[in-house]
């Protein structure tokens, strides 16, 4: 028999011992650290008193994990489920909550269903079956990427009218949000959030590193912008490339390589041993092979499932 309860922050511990666990026997390595957890516990959009659960043993032992959260005003909700290794009946018993729940949300937000996005190693034999028996489909892949760097990488030449601003200004900060949503506007499961909550989301994350966000003007207007962070700086001690957007009427031009090798610099100079960067492999701009081009080579593929539920 398993206790369920709402989760707490001071719970951050106790769930990146159970998801390191669950990673280690899925994909032989953990995937997350403790911060990434705790900021999980804190993600705006999140309530933990309605859309997360946590099942304990008999002796106390954090057995299971489980989530579902909104993803703006849209009908995509995110869900998880995560059992320890070995324990039989709980993810059964978990599942249907979150179902109700990712319904409610929902009907919360005036929509007659809702459409369920889920990550899967692609090694994990088993969380795929899972989710293929509750109705889930492919939906489209992630490729995690890396680099490594062994010394100093020689920053990109110049491109003619282009200028570089960093993220520590306001200003700045709301013309890259603008780049971002117009840049992204056509990719899988994108939903458009305004500035105030697309701050108020990185601010939250102790991963946030301003300095890191590069927003590049051509001629003096806001043509692309790459949006790094912490996220790998812990445990592979490499830099991560969270965002890169160009707007679609200045691609082709070289943009998005020149930034992509100006995070390498960067990331090379605060003495990084890698960048690393998800792309999704149905991009709909050749985001794929301009990695593979500036030397990235896959190291991990994680597979979206997504399921309609009314």
């Amino acid at each position: 028999m398993h206790t369920i309860r709402r989760p707490r922050v001071d719970d951050a511990a106790a769930i990146h011992e159970l998801v390191a666990t669950c990673d280690t026997a899925a994909i032989g390595a953990p995937d997350s650290t403790l911060e990434d957890i705790a900021d999980e516990l804190v993600e705006p959009g999140f309530d933990r008193d309605t859309d997360g659960w946590l099942a304990h043993d008999a002796d106390g032992r954090l057995d299971g994990w489980a989530w579902a959260c909104r993803n703006g005003d849209s009908d995509l909700v995110d869900v998880e489920v995560i059992v320890r290794p070995g324990v039989s009946g709980l993810a059964g018993e978990l599942w249907p909550t979150v179902l109700t729940r990712a319904a409610e949300l929902g009907k919360e937000r005036g929509h007659d269903a809702v459409t369920l996005h889920i990550g899967v190693y692609r090694g994990d034999e088993a969380k795929r079956a899972q989710v293929e028996a509750l109705g889930f489909e492919p939906g489209t892949s992630y490729h995690r990427m890396r680099i490594d760097h062994h010394g100093p990488v020689e920053p990109p030449a110049a491109l003619p009218g282009l200028t570089l601003h960093s993220g520590e200004d306001e200003e700045v900060r709301r013309e890259a949000h603008r780049v971002h949503q117009e840049g992204f506007a056509e990719h899988f499961g994108f939903v458009p959030i305004g500035y105030d909550q697309w701050y108020e989301r990185r601010q939250a994350a102790s991963t946030t590193d301003w300095s890191q966000l590069t927003l590049a003007r051509l001629d003096g207007r806001p043509a692309a912008v790459l949006i790094g962070s912490n996220q790998f700086a812990l445990d592979e001690e490499c830099g991560y490339v969270a965002t890169l957007a160009v707007l679609p009427g200045h691609r082709g031009r070289g943009l998005g390589r020149f930034l992509l090798r100006h995070a390498f610099a960067a990331d090379a100079a605060r003495g990084r041993k890698g960048t690393i960067l998800h792309v999704d492999s149905n991009n709909t701009t050749p985001a794929l092979g301009l990695y593979e081009s500036a030397g990235m080579r896959l190291v991990m593929a994680i597979d979206v499932w997504q399921r309609r539920l009314p």
